[in-house]
């Protein structure tokens, strides 16, 4: 079991608590485009469709929303109680991301927390797992690149 490394100062997590969930989200929605896109098809997320998501970075104080829709991923406010949470800390998101942990292992030790409608977790868990990434294209996560892309997508 890996050994959690890494912790938020508690005053930065307060402070990040009170900002606004809009602009980390639309980030967040902007990110999971241009890295998910590349590994995955639109087709695949289809129970997701029009759901609401969130996801809550615990040591941080960060709350993610988002929706899926059938053109990618879109944020969303914040003021609507989503159909799905998915917490974890910082550390623990980084080790699922990277797939150094499994989400099982971590659901069990209760460092992974799903509620709402669980079946959709278990179909998004599902979904990313049988995803075989290739190798990412890191032009594509450029600072540069996100920046043109949320801009695109906040005048379209």
């Amino acid at each position: 079991m890996s050994q959690k490394t890494y912790t938020f100062p508690l005053q930065l997590s307060r402070l990040i608590e009170h900002l606004p969930t809009w602009p980390s989200s639309f980030t967040f929605a902007c990110v999971l485009d241009l890295v998910l896109g590349q590994v995955i098809r639109r087709g695949d997320l289809q129970a997701l469709y029009g759901k609401r998501i969130a996801i809550h970075v615990t040591d941080a104080g960060l709350r993610l929303h988002f929706t899926v829709l059938n053109s990618g991923f879109s944020a969303a406010q914040g003021n609507v109680i989503p159909d799905l949470i998915i917490s974890a800390s910082a550390y623990d998101f980084y080790l699922l991301a990277t797939r150094k942990e499994d989400p099982d292992t971590l659901f069990f030790n209760r460092r992974l927390v799903v509620e709402g409608d669980t079946e959709l977790g278990l179909i998004a868990k599902n979904t990313l797992d049988a995803i075989e990434y290739p190798i990412l294209k890191l032009e594509c996560v450029s600072p540069l690149h996100l920046l043109k892309t949320m801009k695109k997508r906040l005048w379209i």
